[in-house]
């Protein structure tokens, strides 16, 4: 009997030279996307990646589908184009924190709340890195930049609670070093019908170097982290003795240690991803006194954009027709 065919990443590479910056977490978010088409068994001939403006928006260049470069804010409006015209087609989205919650925070909105069967990836570097280093919509208060020399007054945008807010039904966060996890989740998000944001925190070399290092780095990960598994309660430490209890007075999320104050392990919130309350309350920890909320945060399935818009092949040349009878209806010119 033959062996099984090891799933091959390579193949989905294309001829392009990368470029990005050495060191740009990029990279290694393109390594994990690529191992997820392959261990999908993805058909490259059915599958297409848009994109808009910055580092993110070289992705279609760098896989061996269809693609589309689109301009800066509106991959989500051709994504969404992309699908109407093509149901059976598998859309995957590439983009920035500034394409998608700055100019196309718009478009990022409402293909969402649509939700139109596509993978969005947002690479969040918390800083515009094409345009040389310009704080960002997610950049945190006192982030030194050209634009912003004595610091960010501006509070940072959520990307997790804007998509909560916007009605998404797959909402998961991952880290571009985070190898195995990162395609875990990306892997949950393909096979997810309807929109899928997944928030990926991405290492800007040059203009933003390390600003996710207290989060992902070896040394504080298992404090930093909370990795989030359907049905498994909420626990995180290199002990694994901490964890998040429900405060029912508050109604919100403490952090607790098991076997201090009577708390045990079954005083910990067990993590249920259709639940939208939860969801909210884990979107809105903060970073200073909890740990970040990564892996799929919200899993709801609803009705797709796609299969509320398609008509039959007899419905879309009554419509093809009425729209040709439209266009040619009333003062038309020629023009020579």
């Amino acid at each position: 009997m033959n062996a099984p065919v090891k799933p091959d990443p390579k193949a989905f590479a294309t001829d392009q030279e990368v470029r990005w910056c050495p060191g740009c977490g990029d990279y290694a978010i393109l390594k994990a996307v690529l191992k997820t088409l392959a261990e999908e068994g993805v058909d490259p001939v059915n599958t297409a990646f848009i994109s808009g403006i910055g580092c993110a928006a070289r992705f279609p260049y760098y896989v061996e589908t269809y693609g589309f470069h689109t301009i800066h804010g509106r991959a989500a409006a051709l994504a969404t184009g992309t699908k109407l015209a093509n149901p059976d087609l598998d859309v995957w989205l590439a983009s920035g924190d500034g394409d998608s919650l700055s100019i196309g925070g718009n478009h990022f909105l409402h293909v969402l709340r649509r939700n139109v069967d596509l993978v969005y990836m947002l690479f969040n570097n918390e800083i515009y890195g094409l345009t040389k280093g310009q704080f960002s919509p997610t950049s945190r208060r006192g982030t030194r930049s050209p634009t912003s020399p004595r610091g960010s007054t501006d509070d940072p945008v959520n990307a997790v609670r804007f998509a909560l807010g916007a009605g998404a039904r797959f909402v998961a966060r991952a880290a571009d070093v985070s190898q195995p996890h990162l395609v875990a989740t990306l892997k949950r998000a393909h096979q997810h019908k309807g929109a899928s944001f997944v928030e990926i925190l991405q290492n800007c070399i040059v203009f933003n170097k390390d600003v996710f290092d207290d989060i992902v780095s070896k040394k504080t990960a298992s404090e930093r982290q909370l990795v989030l598994e359907n049905g498994a309660p909420m626990i995180f430490g290199a002990e694994r003795n901490k964890g998040l209890m429900l405060n029912v007075k508050t109604l919100s999320l403490d952090v607790v240690t098991i076997g201090e104050n009577g708390v045990s392990e079954d005083d910990i919130l067990v993590h249920d991803e259709a639940n939208l309350v939860v969801a909210n309350l884990l979107a809105a920890l903060s970073r200073e006194t909890h740990p970040v909320p990564m892996g799929v945060i919200y899993c709801n399935p609803g009705e797709t954009f796609a299969s509320k818009m398609v008509f039959d092949k007899t419905d879309s040349k009554e419509v093809l027709n009425a729209m040709g009878d439209l266009l040619r209806d009333g003062h038309t010119w020629t023009v020579n």
